[in-house]
């Protein structure tokens, strides 16, 4: 008697970086980018992220295969992960917060907004929070404590930013 293998292949579908590589990545792990849903549900198979480089996609890619893994019994090893994920230096942490913005990941959102909060908490000076975030003002108009409710803004999720310069 024959094993018939019921094992179903996964779906891959093509990411293209605003570098202009592109990644195959499996549909479980895609359909994380919660932007990008919709366009899988659309059997596009070639799906361009421009605002999302290479070096970071590969970073997020890390993150969602992970997350993908989860279960009950693995817990703690995802915490470890996660730990581990959030080394990273400032610029690093800076472009997951934009593309996690921009494909609407809310888990790693979730875990990008309180380290990046943290490091601005205790901040006072706009200066210092615009060197955090290579920010340019262009805020002229606003008082400090305008600015100041504006950049938490951001960081909550209650406000939506296009670009940041």
């Amino acid at each position: 008697m024959a094993l018939s293998s019921s094992k179903t292949e996964l779906k891959k579908m093509l990411i293209l970086t605003s570098d202009k590589d592109e990644f195959e990545i499996d549909e479980s792990v895609v359909v994380q980018f919660e932007t990008i849903q919709k366009i899988v549900e659309g059997n596009f198979t070639l799906i361009p992220l421009p605002n999302v480089d290479t070096e970071t996609l590969i970073k997020v890619i890390e993150y969602m295969k992970k997350h993908a893994e989860k279960t009950n019994s693995n817990e703690e090893a995802i915490k470890k992960f996660e730990e581990e994920f959030m080394n990273k230096n400032i610029n690093e942490q800076n472009k997951l917060v934009l593309v996690t913005h921009y494909a609407h990941i809310i888990s790693l959102t979730n875990l990008l907004n309180p380290t990046i909060v943290d490091r601005v908490e205790d901040k006072t000076d706009p200066e210092a929070i615009r060197k955090i975030f290579n920010v340019t003002c262009d805020f002229d108009i606003l008082t400090l404590d305008e600015e100041i409710k504006f950049i938490e803004g951001i960081l909550s999720g209650k406000m939506k930013m296009k670009k940041i310069i």
